[in-house]
């Protein structure tokens, strides 16, 4: 039997939810395959995970050019190198003891923390376990970079480069896209799904913020209710409960038809029968989307990784920024105006889509567990 330890950072995050989807990808490919996934950081330092947590969401809220100078910033990730192998040195007992009771014979981390943490391991212990970080943003950075990881999964040919142009072999790097659950690989009954939401075949929008809903609020919801155009709104706020209640609040003073929906486990659903997405660049948001060739509006990206995913994705085509609200759905109207330019859209999103990411990155991990 097969062993295979997945770890994340953070239970609400993309990197979660992309750890979520290889488990249910390899348990798929192979059933009697033993799949251990945990929060690394909760798991070896749950004090300083708790912190860290809050320390990070105040941070993006309220001081986000900080954040943009942290992200990715060479002087930093010099700087912060003894702090970062403090953190891994405090957890190295833990690790140590759940490597050996478990004894995995691959491991895959879908954050950079949990990938140094075990490459630190390997090093100290001298063992051989195959490693492979696997990127959740259109943005690496420099904290992935270790010479112990075997393999990187990246989800882009742009991203494979910049990982060369650091120093990572070439032979190291797959492109395999970032893990989205496999319930993104295929299509759905369109008609089902109206029924089941209770909405109509008109043009739906739907409106995301990721799982802890930043980004497109209520003020959003308010431009979009004075279109003209004949459209349908689905919000999805996440584990954001103050959004949910304020735009449950304005529901009933508002003309469209809008349903408002906390965390939920249907994406590929609401996908599948919306024609636009306004939503943050978040990485997993941005497979689960490309995945179904749903064309993005990008509204707020965070700084650090969601601007870099918004460089990538515009210049790609898959996506258009807005400057505001009102930008936002000035675009939604001039593309709802003209559906040979979604068509146009959708075209180019096949072309890069890799909605089979979590089943390809799940037999690669089962290839290198032999």
């Amino acid at each position: 039997m097969k062993k295979i330890l997945l770890m994340y950072i953070s239970e609400h995050s993309g990197h979660h939810q992309a750890s979520i989807a290889l488990e249910k990808a390899l348990l798929v490919k192979d059933p009697t395959c033993s799949v251990l996934n945990i929060n690394a950081f909760k798991y070896t330092n749950p004090i300083i995970e708790k912190f860290t947590h809050k320390a990070y969401m105040g941070l993006i809220k309220k001081r986000p050019e900080v954040w943009s100078y942290l992200y990715d910033n060479p002087l930093v990730v010099k700087k912060t190198e003894r702090i970062r192998n403090f953190v891994h040195k405090t957890g190295s007992k833990k690790i140590d003891k759940l490597i050996r009771q478990f004894r995995p014979d691959a491991i895959g981390c879908t954050q950079a923390f949990p990938c140094g943490i075990i490459a630190n391991y390997k090093r100290i212990h001298q063992v051989d376990i195959p490693l492979v970080g696997v990127l959740t943003d259109y943005a690496p950075h420099a904290y992935w970079i270790y010479k112990e990881v075997d393999a990187y999964i990246v989800p882009s040919d742009e991203i494979r480069s910049v990982f060369i142009k650091r120093g990572i072999p070439a032979k190291k790097i797959k492109v395999f896209g970032t893990p989205v659950d496999p319930l993104f690989e295929t299509s759905l009954n369109k008609n089902e799904i109206y029924k089941k939401i209770g909405l109509s075949q008109d043009p739906i929008i739907l409106v995301m913020g990721g799982t802890h809903g930043i980004g497109p609020d209520e003020r959003l919801i308010r431009v979009l209710d004075c279109s003209k155009k004949d459209f349908q709104i689905i919000v999805v706020t996440g584990i954001n409960k103050k959004l949910f209640k304020k735009i449950k609040n304005i529901e009933r003073f508002l003309k469209k038809k809008i349903i408002t929906m906390e965390f939920v486990h249907n994406i590929h659903e609401l996908m599948e029968i919306s024609n636009l997405i306004i939503t943050k660049p978040g990485g997993l948001t941005v497979a689960e989307a490309l995945a179904k060739s749903l064309p993005m509006i990008i509204l707020n990206p965070l700084p650090g990784q969601e601007d870099l995913n918004t460089k990538i994705l515009t210049a790609k085509g898959v996506a258009i920024k807005a400057q505001n609200e009102y930008d936002a759905v000035s675009i939604a109207e001039e593309l709802l105006d003209n559906p040979d330019e979604i068509k146009k859209i959708q075209e180019v999103i096949r072309a890069s889509a890799k909605p089979h990411s979590a089943s390809d990155v799940a037999e690669f991990l089962l290839q290198l567990a032999d």
